[in-house]
């Protein structure tokens, strides 16, 4: 398949069907040369390059959600003795992703006194920093809490989530108060409250859905 290019252009390069055509104006004339077959440039391709880039995000996005479902089912884990791994106010945002003793600072739970701040455990955004540290090998969310996490410039609103994809709730994405992580089916793995522990939740549990977050760099 030959293809032309008309115009002032000296030289371009086309990408058609995975075929790569240089094209070259000669004396007023426009000459075309397919590339072989058995060139570097043929048989790298921007389809290939972005089906590669897909394939690595869904290996990360399965990660996610795997780390998610051990940590929910008690798995021992970086971090972690095993367990159920209980809801703590303020829990998971200490120098290392991991749960902690959480803080009594700001607590707004219905169970009094104040347990978190003898509670190893994490809170939503110290349950979603830890799982993802774990999938991606590093803290890529942070220690701050929802507000700070979905400020993050890595994470950008998507319309169709698929799982591992962050789920935030709140009034909109500069006041929010909760986050999970998606697992499909309407569902999603989440520290909820207090008196509960990391476990499955419909995405419906709360009314106040801001979106859903994916982390890409």
């Amino acid at each position: 398949m030959t293809l032309s290019v008309k115009g002032s252009l000296n030289r371009a390069r086309l990408v058609t069907l995975g075929l790569i055509v240089v094209a070259a104006t000669v004396g007023g004339s426009t000459l075309t040369t397919p590339a072989h077959a058995s060139s570097p440039q043929a048989q790298v391709t921007p389809v290939a390059a972005v089906q590669a880039e897909t394939a690595a995000e869904r290996s990360t996005a399965s990660k996610i959600v795997k780390y998610a479902q051990r940590v929910a089912q008690g798995h021992k884990l970086p971090g972690w003795k095993g367990g159920k791994v209980p809801y703590s106010w303020g829990g998971g945002h200490s120098a290392k992703p991991r749960p902690t003793l959480g803080t009594c600072d700001g607590y707004t739970g219905s169970i009094r006194p104040c347990p978190a701040d003898r509670t190893v455990g994490v809170d939503c955004s110290g349950f979603t920093r830890w799982v993802y540290s774990l999938a991606y090998g590093r803290d890529v969310l942070g220690s701050g809490n929802t507000n700070n996490q979905i400020a993050n410039r890595h994470l950008h609103k998507v319309s169709k989530p698929r799982p591992g994809d962050l789920v935030f709730y709140g009034r909109n994405k500069t006041d929010t108060h909760h986050v999970g992580i998606y697992i499909g089916g309407g569902k999603m793995i989440d520290a909820l409250r207090t008196g509960t522990s990391v476990h499955i939740d419909k995405v419906t549990v709360l009314s106040d859905l801001v979106g859903y977050y994916r982390y890409a760099v």
